[in-house]
């Protein structure tokens, strides 16, 4: 059956801040523990209702991921049994949807890596020739893959409010072109090798974002989730046809629906019918059981 946690309540840890999605905790001065809720974010607004289930399909693919990837970038796992960190009657909260992470010196990056024209990509597109300040060749269609796969980071928003676009000079200013250059080349050579993977498993990965931070050595950890259904664009293969939205695998069918309503994409968010609600969680654990040839662990 089905497991929902739309808001977790751990009263043995110290709350220190709730995302979108994710809560974290702090369990001392090194290590975290995150709890993958089942709440969902469309627009960078928060929705009412809960997708059952998508808190831990998010958390397993995470984790999927970063096994997969360990050998390109360290991440902040640490191994360590989410449910040795909480008390008895809060074991519940986290099986299945928790980690026990390091704790990282965040860089508030987005780093976006961008293989195919999507979403407001294409519209980007149409309307100067380029995408996210990144000049494209002309006659590139809806869906279409792009020459190579490109970088458009952006600046993580607070709650409420939408990223901002940046170009990579800014990135650059921000943070020093050591670490923009690594971030941007780690970035895209993580998409690549998901993506060649996922082909094997007939999934298009149209777009991705990751996420890094710095440990006390300033190494370069990446961190929070990897390669989801909420962080990426995940289209079926067999489906793929350049000029139309291909079938997806994440929460673009959630998107789709809101754009359909009479929404400002700012609260309150309209309230997502049952049917919605059971056809988002289906295609969450669809993603998860064709990308990583699991099933959802009970």
């Amino acid at each position: 059956m089905p497991t929902v946690l739309y808001k977790s309540t751990l009263n043995s840890l110290l709350l220190i801040s709730r995302g979108k999605v994710r809560d974290n905790y702090a369990i001392d001065n090194d290590k975290f523990l995150i709890v993958t809720t089942d709440r969902l974010s469309a627009f960078d607004v928060i929705l009412g209702e809960p997708i059952p289930d998508k808190g831990r399909v998010l958390n397993q693919m995470t984790n999927f991921w970063l096994d997969k990837l360990a050998h390109v970038v360290p991440n902040h796992l640490t191994g360590i049994a989410p449910e040795s960190v909480v008390a008895p009657d809060e074991v519940q909260q986290v099986v299945g949807r928790a980690v026990v992470v390091r704790r990282l010196r965040p860089i508030l990056l987005e780093a976006v890596v961008r293989g195919y024209l999507a979403g407001r990509g294409w519209k980007d597109y149409q309307a100067s020739g380029s995408l996210y300040g990144v000049s494209l060749p002309a006659g590139l269609q809806n869906a279409q893959q792009l020459p190579e796969p490109i970088f458009t980071p952006t600046l993580k928003a607070n709650i409420g409010y939408h990223d901002e676009n940046i170009t990579f000079s800014e990135v650059e200013r921000r943070i020093g072109t050591n670490l923009a250059v690594c971030i941007r080349d780690i970035s895209i050579s993580l998409y690549k090798m998901a993506s060649e993977y996922a082909a094997t498993r007939g999934i298009i990965i149209a777009d991705t974002k990751f996420e890094f931070g710095l440990d006390d050595d300033g190494t370069l950890c990446l961190m929070d989730e990897v390669l989801t259904a909420d962080s990426s664009r995940f289209w079926s293969m067999e489906q793929y046809q350049v000029g139309s939205n291909p079938l997806s695998f994440d929460k673009q069918f959630v998107r789709d629906w809101l754009e359909g309503q009479s929404w400002n994409k700012a609260p309150p968010v309209p309230k997502l019918p049952h049917e919605v609600i059971d056809k988002t969680t289906a295609k969450y654990r669809e993603a998860l059981r064709r990308l990583t040839g699991q099933l959802l662990y009970q």
